[in-house]
């Protein structure tokens, strides 16, 4: 019988010594193994667990229920939130009014790569955008994730090492399963309308497209932000604002020390 994945996490009420010496005996008893186990947040431990039945991690949690060292706060399926806490022992924030917005802060850059990897291995096209004020580290995340994801990755606007507007594709450059890169300020302010023609015409394609600053890129395009799957925020802290309004009031320029360099 095929073993099936589940993500077991608990919090400790008193960690005493032993503690997860008992559990880990208690799973073996019920043949139940331990894939992968790591300190998630705020006292919290999670495992990714292989069951042959159904049956034996309803046996699991009938049991740890009735242990007053732990509360038990998850056991499911795992989702892709789940397999990377456990990976990198932390958990990746969604915005509270809107849960397909992802929070991220610039010391957990791999956390980032290592999410959008997963966002470019799923099946079927997707629309992201990502957020962030400049040098932050947000098309090197996407590169990144993309090497990853073992993709190729096509700046279709960018300005990671010079400013990139493209107009045309050679064949070889279609593929659903390239990664083309956008950015919402470049194409939006600088570009030719042949350029926005190849950015229709890849907008159309069932392949992955990220738009860097999709804020802008909705604003003066038929595309809403309704239309992205998943949206990113990268901050350099927590409590960092992410405006545009340099941009806004001196039309791109490079007043207030921003170039599209910068971007």
């Amino acid at each position: 019988m095929e073993k099936t994945e589940w993500y077991l996490e608990y919090e400790i009420q008193h960690n005493r010594p032993g503690l997860l010496g008992d559990i880990s005996s208690l799973l073996g008893m019920l043949s139940i193994n331990i894939i992968t186990i790591n300190g998630v947040e705020n006292s919290r431990r999670g495992m990714l667990l292989l069951s042959r039945k159904d049956e034996q991690i309803e046996r699991l949690k009938s049991i740890l229920n009735t242990m007053d060292t732990i509360n038990v706060t998850k056991l499911r399926k795992p989702k892709l939130r789940d397999k990377l806490a456990v990976r990198h022992g932390r958990y990746i924030h969604s915005d509270i009014d809107d849960k397909k917005t992802f929070r991220f802060i610039r010391s957990e850059l791999g956390l980032l790569v290592d999410f959008m990897a997963e966002l470019y291995k799923k099946d079927g096209h997707k629309l992201i955008g990502i957020r962030g004020l400049p040098r932050v580290g947000k098309t090197e995340s996407i590169v990144a994730a993309s090497v990853c994801a073992n993709k190729r990755w096509l700046f279709v606007s960018s300005t990671l090492l010079k400013q990139t507007i493209r107009s045309q594709l050679i064949k070889e450059e279609y593929s659903l399963d390239n990664i083309y890169i956008i950015d919402g300020i470049v194409s939006t302010r600088r570009a030719s309308e042949k350029h926005w023609e190849l950015v229709r015409e890849i907008m159309r394609l069932p392949a992955t497209k990220v738009v860097e600053h999709p804020d802008i890129f909705v604003q003066q395009t038929e595309y809403k932000l309704e239309d992205f799957d998943y949206i990113i925020e990268l901050r350099n802290d927590e409590n960092e604002e992410i405006t545009y309004d340099p941009i806004e009031n001196n039309g791109f320029g490079q007043s207030n020390g921003f170039s599209m360099f910068d971007f």
